[in-house]
C-alpha cells in the first residue's frame, strides 16, 4: 500500500479529482460529493439513521441502491434495523484509533454490511459504499478497482485497520501528508484519501479488474 501511495502522480490525482486547480471548464470527479454532500452523512443529526442523500451521494461513486432497497432503508423494516446498527458503530473515531473489534467479523459495522448484501440487487461494492457513507473515518469505500490494486484479503477492513497502525502509524500518517500536500480540506478523512489515490493509479494504468 505504501509503495501505491508513493507514486509521483498521487497528488496531481488527489487534486484532479476533488478539482483543486483545475482550468476552467474542467470538472472534479462525481466522486469529490460523496463525503460532502448536504453536509456529510455522519453529521450529528443524521448520523444513525439514512437519508435520501445518502443514497444520492453513493450515486456519486457510480452504484445505485435498487428502489425498492432504497424506500425500504428510508420508511421501511430495513432502515430501522439499520439505525439499530449505525447508533453501534462509533462515529467520532479514524479506522486507526479504532480497536480491530469495530470492524471485525460480527461486530456490528459487520452485520450493517451483511444485512446490506442480503438485499436483492445490492452487492458488496454498494453495501460497502452505503456504510462509508455514514462512517467516512472509520469504514473505507472498497471497490473492484481497490480490490484489483491491493489484493483479497479475507477482511479488507481487519487488513487496512492492521496497515494503517504498523509501524507506528507510518501509513496514516503519509496519507495525512498526502492530504496536506494535495490541499484537500481536512473533511476529506485518511481513509479516502487511501481510497482515491489507489482507485487513479491503479485506473490510470488500464488493468481490467472483474
Amino acid at each position: 500500500m505504501r509503495v501505491l501511495l508513493s507514486a509521483e502522480r498521487v497528488v496531481d490525482d488527489l487534486r484532479s479529482y476533488f478539482g483543486i486547480g483545475l482550468p476552467p471548464g474542467v470538472a472534479a470527479f462525481t466522486g469529490s460529493w460523496f463525503e460532502h454532500l448536504a453536509g456529510g452523512g455522519d453529521r450529528p443529526e443524521v448520523a444513525d439513521r439514512f437519508a435520501a442523500e445518502d443514497l444520492v451521494a453513493v450515486q456519486t461513486l457510480s452504484v445505485t441502491v435498487p428502489a425498492p432497497v432504497a424506500v425500504d432503508i428510508l420508511e421501511g423494516r430495513l432502515g430501522a434495523r439499520l439505525s439499530g446498527l449505525l447508533h453501534a458503530i462509533p462515529r467520532d473515531i479514524d479506522m486507526v484509533d479504532a480497536d480491530a473489534l469495530v470492524v471485525a467479523d460480527g461486530s456490528p459495522a459487520d452485520q450493517a454490511w451483511s444485512l446490506l448484501c442480503e438485499q436483492k440487487g445490492v452487492n458488496w461494492v454498494i453495501a460497502g459504499k452505503v456504510l462509508a457513507r455514514k462512517r467516512p473515518r472509520l469504514l473505507p469505500v472498497y471497490d473492484r478497482v481497490v480490490r484489483c490494486a491491493v489484493g483479497r484479503p479475507p477482511s479488507f477492513w481487519l487488513a487496512l485497520h492492521a496497515a494503517l497502525r504498523e509501524d507506528d502509524g507510518a501509513l496514516y500518517r503519509q496519507l495525512l501528508e498526502l492530504r496536506q500536500a494535495a490541499g484537500l480540506p481536512e473533511t476529506v478523512g485518511a481513509l479516502r484519501v487511501c481510497d482515491v489515490a489507489v482507485w487513479m493509479n491503479h485506473r490510470a494504468l488500464g488493468h481490467a479488474c472483474p
